[in-house]
């Protein structure tokens, strides 16, 4: 009984497979579109390497079912990685004019690595100025790498020690968020030489982290290191922030985010990573208006009234 052709393997017999040349022609006219209807830099590399790697998977982009097959036989591909690729051939397609009837893949839900304090404080030692400049902004704020690459020197307010995010990306707020007398002490040390305080490309700082990233983890012996991103900063600020306060309005305003659902997954982290640790406070209680308000500038949160009095508490 004969083996049954796939549809990649009759394509490369007969020769209707698309010249590599003339597919990467493609794939670069569409990128270009995406970035002139502002897409965001991750967006746009993520879709460029998904369509990048369905070509290199013998995938006929011409054919929507010979990238349905390519998919749906990516064995060392998530559900989440293989909705990706569907999403980003789908909007491949719609550039060109194109409809196809897409696969029903599912995204699955991953907790992101939170690492301690002390592994990003090592990537940031590591690195040079510029670079570590970089991640302590992203420490420190919780920023995407795109809205911090941005920055202009005039977001930069040295005398009340705040940073202006004014090109936010994913659809997110503008704001404005306290910064360390350390953060800003190490942006003022950057040489001036234009409006925007990083300059060169966005590449540049990505192939210096990975390269600094596994210098740190073979250095310090600690393989944890590895699977630190720029992103990995956002999500630990976030979840610090939320044990923090407790209070996940404050986180979704620091992050930026429209929809309270995007931030509501820090609820989740926090009782993650704090699990084993318990909540100590330090409680106090307020007859007075003036004590109440006294009490609310140093940190100290409302519980509850008793007794004509009311008790507030601060985590220790």
């Amino acid at each position: 009984m004969a083996a049954v052709e796939s549809r990649q393997e009759v394509a490369q017999r007969e020769g209707t497979t698309q010249s590599r040349v003339s597919i990467e022609g493609e794939i670069l006219r569409y990128l270009v579109w995406l970035k002139n209807q502002a897409y965001s830099h991750h967006t746009i590399r993520s879709r460029a390497n998904l369509l990048k790697s369905l070509v290199k998977m013998k995938a006929n982009l011409s054919d929507p079912d010979s990238v349905k097959e390519v998919i749906a036989n990516a064995n060392n591909w998530s559900q989440t990685t293989k909705l990706l690729a569907t999403t980003a051939y789908d909007s491949f397609l719609k550039w060109q004019g194109k409809t196809w009837i897409s696969p029903r893949y599912k995204q699955t839900q991953k907790l992101p690595f939170i690492p301690t304090e002390e592994e990003l404080d090592a990537l940031i030692t590591i690195s040079g100025k510029k670079l570590a400049t970089m991640l302590q902004i992203l420490k420190e704020t919780g920023a995407r790498l795109g809205e911090a690459f941005k920055l202009e020197w005039t977001d930069i307010d040295f005398e009340r020690s705040t940073l202006r995010i004014n090109h936010p990306e994913k659809g997110s707020n503008p704001r404005i968020l306290p910064i360390t007398k350390k953060l800003a002490s190490m942006i003022n040390t950057l040489p001036k030489k234009g409006s925007r305080i990083f300059g060169g490309s966005l590449r540049t700082f990505e192939t210096s982290f990975w390269n600094q990233r596994r210098r740190a983890a073979a250095k310090l012996q600690n393989p944890r290191l590895k699977a630190i991103t720029f992103h990995t900063f956002r999500h630990w600020k976030a979840t610090m922030e939320y044990h923090k306060t407790h209070d996940i309005f404050h986180v979704q305003q620091l992050l930026g985010h429209k929809n309270i659902q995007n931030t509501a997954i820090y609820i989740t982290l926090e009782n993650s990573v704090f699990q084993t640790k318990e909540d100590d406070f330090h409680v106090a209680v307020a007859k007075t208006l003036e004590e109440a308000c006294k009490l609310v500038e140093v940190g100290f949160e409302y519980v509850c009234s008793m007794d004509n009095a009311k008790i507030f508490r601060k985590r220790k």
